[in-house]
């Protein structure tokens, strides 16, 4: 078996699963925010049940639209506050509360072997850690709070081998845009996508992060890498829980093999409308922007910030363009201004904010006008996604978006 196979079948006590096959998995944890827990937590009412099956295994984020924007956003965080303190499951609020997939790897609530289940799809962020994480419906998640299990069709698993070392300002972000430039937004479809080769062994806990992150915007069921020294590290540094590892079988299958040698590549940059539409940075052309957004559940990292920032000291924003940088959580921010990065930030004319998704679900901390453009380290870009259906966002890198925030048109670090 392959590492996504490895997975479910320990979790649905299986000795060997194969793809398409009808799986009953039980969940390790249990994700929701403000956006889909209000759904979840009407379906599980009407399933009749009074208690979740285990609070301690369900994690609510207020996330999405937080602190609220308006009142409609203010009644469905308000929806799942009382919940989360009437069921006792592990809620983060205003205060406590980061971007979800950045808060719960810190938080030490996933480990290596987890299986994570969440509505969000991209739950699939977890995979960094060596765990099988998917988003699903609010309804699956409504049923999964009452039983703690899912039904799953096993999938297939698509392998991708990447040769070579890293150039300086390229990072996951430019790996997974890459990936995806190649296969196309439905080239992994209800795929395990499993990760591999001297590149990836190289890349930090946060890149690894990014690039599960977005395994969904190929059409992936969940990113997968395997458990190596420094995954260890990061979940004895980071919890308390122990991990089990699971390895492929050196037999073990693949529906498809990809491999690539990244020497030489320059940071990637998906324009409008698809992540699929990938251009290296210098064939990308004379494309001014009105705006930069830093930060997400992709790149809102330290080392991400740590990156804008090396780029951003000394420098200032372009006066046509807003730069907005958003932390992915309270530690991260903390570190940050501890640091001295916000000093980089505001000095250059940026602003920096409380962590939030914000504008990259068109949320709010900004939205886009007809005609703007955004370079920005989220991972969808689709028509509308950031503001106005007339406007565009391009994804890249944090190393891209602070050149591009300076320079007020999209370009690479270098230049």
């Amino acid at each position: 078996m392959n590492l996504a196979e490895k997975l479910l079948a320990a979790h649905c006590d299986k000795k060997k699963v194969t793809p398409g096959e009808f799986v009953n998995v039980r969940a390790d944890l249990i994700l929701s925010n403000d956006i889909t827990a209000p759904i979840a937590i009407r379906e599980f009412k009407r399933i009749g049940v009074k208690k979740v099956f285990d609070p301690k295994k369900i994690v609510m984020v207020a996330d999405h639209f937080v602190p609220n924007k308006d009142i409609t956003s203010a009644e469905q965080t308000k929806v799942m506050r009382d919940f989360a303190y009437e069921q006792g499951v592990i809620y983060y609020d205003v205060g406590q509360m980061g971007i979800e997939h950045c808060l719960l790897p810190e938080k030490g609530l996933v480990v290596p072997g987890d299986v994570v289940i969440g509505a969000d799809s991209h739950t699939c962020t977890y995979g960094a850690l060596g765990a099988f994480a998917t988003g699903m419906g609010s309804t699956d998640i409504a049923a999964a709070m009452a039983t703690g299990d899912i039904w799953m069709k096993v999938p297939h698993t698509i392998r991708f081998v990447y040769h070579g070392k890293p150039g300086k300002w390229v990072g996951g972000k430019d790996l997974i845009l890459y990936t995806i430039g190649q296969i196309g937004v439905d080239g992994a479809l209800y795929a395990a996508m499993e990760f591999a080769g001297e590149a990836i062994d190289q890349l930090s806990m946060d890149g690894r992060f990014t690039m599960a992150n977005m395994a969904i915007e190929a059409g992936g069921k969940a990113g997968l890498f395997h458990v190596d020294s420094k995954t260890l590290d990061y979940a004895q540094e980071h919890s308390k829980r122990k991990p089990t590892v699971y390895t492929p079988d050196k037999d073990a299958a693949y529906g498809k093999i990809y491999e690539w040698n990244i020497n030489g590549m320059e940071p990637q940059v998906a324009l409008p409308h698809l992540p699929s539409n990938v251009k290296p940075v210098s064939k990308v052309g004379n494309i001014a922007i009105d705006q930069a957004v830093i930060g997400s559940c992709t790149n809102g990292r330290l080392s991400d910030l740590r990156m804008a920032a090396e780029i951003l000291k000394g420098r200032k924003v372009s006066p046509k363009v807003r730069c907005i940088v958003i932390p992915g959580t309270q530690q991260i921010w903390q570190d940050a201004m501890h640091e001295g990065l916000f000093d980089i930030f505001i000095d250059a004319g940026a602003v920096v904010s409380t962590p939030t998704c914000g504008p990259c679900l068109g949320g709010y901390m900004g939205i886009l006008a007809g005609g703007e453009r955004c370079v920005s380290t989220t991972n969808r870009n689709f028509v509308g996604r950031m503001g106005s259906p007339k406007s565009e966002v391009y994804l890249a890198g944090p190393a891209v978006a602070a050149a591009s925030a300076i320079a007020g048109r999209i370009v690479g670090p270098e230049e």
